[in-house]
C-alpha cells in the first residue's frame, strides 16, 4: 500500500473513532485542556505507529489502547498534582470504559439520529447552548429571549431528544 493510500485509509478509521476516542480520554482526564493535550499526542503516535495497526481489526480499540499510555504518560508528567487518581485507579476506569465503549457507539448514533430530526434552528440552538464561544445570556439576547426562557426551550429540546434516544435504543435492544 502506497503512503497516498494509507494516509486515506487513516483518515477514514481516525475520523470514525475519534468521538469515542475524546470520550474515553474525557472519563479519564479531569478537564477537557488535558483531553486536548493527550489527544494530541495520541493521534501523532497513531499515524506514526499506522503501519502497526492490524486492517480488519478494531481501530478504536487500538487507538484507545494508545490513549490508555498516553494517559499514563501525561500523568506521569503531572504526578504533582494532588487531584491525579493512582494508576491502579486509571486502570480500573480504563478497563471499564473500553467495555462499554460499544454501548456507548450505540448510544452516539442513536443521538445523532435523533439529532437529525430536530429542525435546523433547534438543532443550530443546541448546538451554540454547548458551544465555549456564547454564555447563555449572549445566546438569548441574540435570540431576542430571556435567558429563563431560552432555559426552558433547551430543556424541552433535551427532553424531546431523550425521549427519542430511549424509544430507539429500546427498538434496537428489544
Amino acid at each position: 500500500m502506497n503512503d497516498k493510500d494509507n494516509y486515506g485509509l487513516f483518515i477514514a478509521e481516525y475520523g470514525k473513532a475519534l468521538p469515542a476516542l475524546r470520550a474515553f480520554l474525557r472519563q479519564l482526564l479531569p478537564t477537557w485542556h488535558d483531553v486536548d493535550e493527550v489527544m494530541q499526542e495520541t493521534s501523532i503516535i497513531l499515524w506514526k505507529k499506522f503501519d502497526q495497526f492490524e486492517q480488519g481489526t478494531s481501530f478504536s480499540a487500538w487507538a484507545s489502547m494508545v490513549a490508555r499510555f498516553e494517559v499514563l504518560k501525561y500523568r506521569r508528567g503531572k504526578s504533582r498534582d494532588r487531584h491525579v487518581f493512582s494508576n491502579e485507579t486509571l486502570e480500573i476506569l480504563a478497563e471499564e470504559c473500553l467495555e462499554i465503549e460499544e454501548l456507548l457507539a450505540e448510544q452516539r448514533q442513536t443521538l445523532k439520529t435523533c439529532f437529525a430530526k430536530l429542525e435546523q434552528k433547534q438543532q443550530t440552538l443546541l448546538i451554540q447552548s454547548y458551544s465555549r464561544d456564547l454564555t447563555i445570556k449572549e445566546l438569548a439576547e441574540n435570540e431576542g429571549k430571556t435567558p429563563g426562557s431560552l432555559y426552558k426551550v433547551l430543556d424541552r429540546l433535551r427532553i424531546k431528544l431523550m425521549k427519542c434516544v430511549k424509544e430507539n435504543g429500546d427498538l434496537a435492544h428489544g
